[in-house]
């Protein structure tokens, strides 16, 4: 998917707390975009949706469970927490909004990478997203590149898009119909299903965290670099809690997959948004998320009273 935001004083330790956002999404100090390297969001929609409803099959009275469940992640204030742990991850920041107008190619072999959580012109979900925009908004200054973009899914290229395609994503941004459409479609694609799943498996909201990230950055895919593909190969090693298994056991199995599975991908790949953070929450006991946390991603420290 996409970024880190630029290191601005990478010799020294920099706190970031929730409320302050003095940065933008940007480069990372040395000029490459290490943060995302998000590898695996090009799994063809269809493939996507027949994944999540084989990993749910597993569960047929998925609806009754979830019923019965806390909100977990999904409370207002943990999904505002989710937002923000993912951009530090992302963008370098914690003001996740301030990434709606994000668009640049990162040299990942993906096209334009955009928005908030990194829709990628090669991997088809920004073509959705643009065509359900559209579907709700016709003649959006985003419409008229639904032709290019079609003819780019699943490639690099920007045949059709330059040179206006990144000032009308930007322009596009700047309104309020766009930006809800881009929440719209994070949840859709990234969030509930990751959420749902790691209800149906007996997670807490820390596991629930653990789910949507490795969504948002490897996709709904069930290849090995995949999100489901990653969870098949947890549940070959550790039952989940809901099987019997142990939580902690489980989850600390599904992070070692995960970055394995973002090493082979990309081999040097810094994996701090797991390791200093995810891997550090878990360890210290913390499944239910609770706040304050503190966290570091790419030699930055985030902090959330």
């Amino acid at each position: 998917m996409k970024r880190a935001g630029c290191l601005l004083f990478a010799a020294l330790p920099v706190v970031i707390t929730a409320g302050v956002y003095a940065l933008t999404p940007t480069h990372s100090h040395d000029g490459t975009s290490k943060a995302s390297a998000s590898p695996s969001r090009s799994a063809a929609p269809h493939a996507a949706t027949d994944a999540k409803r084989g990993a749910e099959r597993e569960k047929p009275d998925g609806d009754q469970v979830i019923a019965g469940l806390p909100a977990g992640l999904a409370a207002p204030a943990k999904k505002e927490l989710a937002q923000e742990l993912v951009a530090s991850a992302e963008n370098s920041t914690l003001d996740w909004r301030s990434a709606y107008g994000y668009v640049e190619d990162i040299g990942d072999g993906q096209g334009y990478t955009a928005g908030t959580v990194g829709f990628c012109t090669g991997t088809h979900d920004l073509l959705t997203l643009v065509e359900r925009y559209t579907k709700a908004h016709p003649g959006n200054g985003l419409a008229r590149y639904l032709p290019a973009l079609h003819q780019v899914d699943g490639t690099d290229s920007h045949k059709g898009l330059d040179p206006g395609f990144t000032a009308a994503w930007k322009a596009e941004a700047e309104l309020p119909a766009f930006r809800k459409a881009q929440d719209e479609e994070r949840d859709r694609v990234y969030f509930d299903p990751a959420v749902r799943l790691a209800k149906l498996d007996g997670l807490g909201t820390l596991g629930q965290f653990i789910y949507y990230d490795a969504m948002v950055f490897h996709g709904p895919g069930t290849g090995s670099t995949g999100f489901y593909g990653l969870r098949e190969r947890a549940m070959r090693e550790a039952d989940t809690p809901s099987r019997g298994g142990s939580e902690k056991n489980y989850l600390d199995i599904f992070l070692d997959i995960r970055v394995k599975a973002m090493k082979t991908k990309r081999p040097g790949i810094d994996t701090s948004r797991v390791d200093t953070a995810q891997r550090r929450f878990l360890y210290d006991g913390n499944l239910d998320l609770k706040t304050p946390l503190t966290w570091q991603v790419y030699g930055e420290t985030y902090k959330v009273p």
